[in-house]
């Protein structure tokens, strides 16, 4: 293998690996280094949603561009990309204002939306409880992916693809330092040393590996969330993305450019929910397995091992007994739960340094990685080699 490269991305994950790929578009030569055998953080423990529609700003736009992405990509290689629409199911009336507003503002910039009543949402998603809709808004282009396979099947697209890319799995970089105009990239203590022009540090919370004192001054959280999957149930009709009500009370979008949503009051049955900082969504697998979450718990960086990794079974039935109310299957029938663990922070999308020229970190994404990341990857990259 080379020692050399135009770029070094330290970091296997979705945010790393658009930074290789948008690198490798401009023709570099990119080797990158994932510390494990396989990426197994946030990535794969997600649900998988590349959902536009909930971000806002520049973000929505780097959604948008990253729907184009998935799909160009899909194309020329299987990486599991499916388009059967997100949908954000209103079960009340301030969560049907909600979902008018939000439809009212993407109307007005061109975005693709449909509401559908509540017979069109029970025919279009049979398990869904009549009890429980009242109406929804659907975005027919948006898409989503596995995320057990999707990561393992962009690395070898992209290893496929480009000759000027290299992929290092069980490769913990150790020093990461500027030398003469370029980088110096040493893994398990320096006993393998590459040189490039460029790094980028996209390795989520373990960047304090390499910056301990700049990670500890950062302002990162990170939020720990509970997920569960479905034994295998390919008679539930359930196809797409789907939202519920808890979300239109959660997510960016509905904040930034829906004007009742300072003013709408949480109701009484939804207060333990916020408290765990739960909302429901659903997406179900191609092997007919169904994913059901999430919950949030937050601890900031220097104190994020006190979240333990534990699973809270009262958080567990919190999100079971939620479930429950809005799909007709028996959601008890679980096969496996989990926990993932997103860094983000409280107030940037995104957290990034520039060291100096050549040493670059860009992580904390939260929970917009799988749809945002594609996206503004392009304009990082761009930024990073202008």
């Amino acid at each position: 293998m080379n020692k050399h490269f135009d770029l070094i991305v330290i970091g296997g994950g979705i945010l790393g690996t658009f930074h290789a790929y948008h690198a490798l578009l401009l023709g570099k030569s990119v080797l990158q280094l994932e510390k494990d055998n396989f990426p197994v953080g946030a990535t794969v423990r997600n649900f998988g949603q590349v959902v536009p529609s909930g971000m806002e700003a520049e973000w929505f736009e780097y959604g948008v561009a990253g729907l184009e992405i998935y799909k160009s990509i899909q194309q020329e290689f299987d990486i599991s990309v499916q388009q059967n629409g997100s949908v954000y199911i209103a079960s009340d009336p301030d969560e049907q204002t909600l979902i008018h507003e939000l439809k009212a503002h993407y109307d007005t910039i061109g975005y693709e939306t449909e509401l559908l009543d509540q017979q069109a949402v029970l025919m279009k998603y049979p398990a869904i409880k009549s009890s429980y809709a009242k109406e929804a808004i659907f975005f027919p282009q948006e898409i989503s992916v596995a995320p057990d396979q999707m990561i393992h099947r962009l690395h070898r697209y992209m290893q496929t693809k480009f000759e000027k890319y290299a992929l290092k799995y069980n490769s913990p970089v150790t020093a990461c330092e500027s030398k003469g105009s370029g980088v110096k990239v040493g893994l398990r203590n320096n006993t393998e040393v590459f040189t490039a022009e460029k790094a980028i540090i996209c390795n989520g919370y373990e960047f304090k590996l390499l910056y301990p004192e700049m990670f500890s001054e950062s302002g990162i959280v990170v939020s720990k969330l509970q997920m569960m999957r479905s034994i295998p149930m390919p008679e539930v009709g359930l196809a797409g993305n789907i939202l519920t009500g808890l979300t239109t009370r959660r997510y960016e979008s509905f904040e930034h450019y829906c004007p009742s949503f300072k003013s709408i009051k949480t109701p009484e049955h939804y207060e333990e929910l916020k408290k765990w900082g739960i909302h429901i969504l659903f997406k179900k697998a191609a092997d007919h397995t169904i994913i059901i979450g999430d919950s949030h718990v937050y601890a900031d960086v220097n104190h994020f091992d006190d979240l333990g990794f534990d699973l809270s079974q009262y958080i567990n039935e919190l999100m079971l007994d939620e479930a429950a109310r809005i799909v007709d299957f028996d959601v008890r029938k679980l096969q496996s739960t989990w926990a993932g663990f997103y860094p983000q922070h409280p107030t940037k999308h995104i957290v990034t340094y520039d060291i100096d020229d050549c040493i670059h970190i860009r992580t904390a994404i939260g929970g917009k990685g799988m749809t945002a990341s594609a996206g503004y990857a392009a304009e990082s990259i761009n930024e990073i080699f202008s």
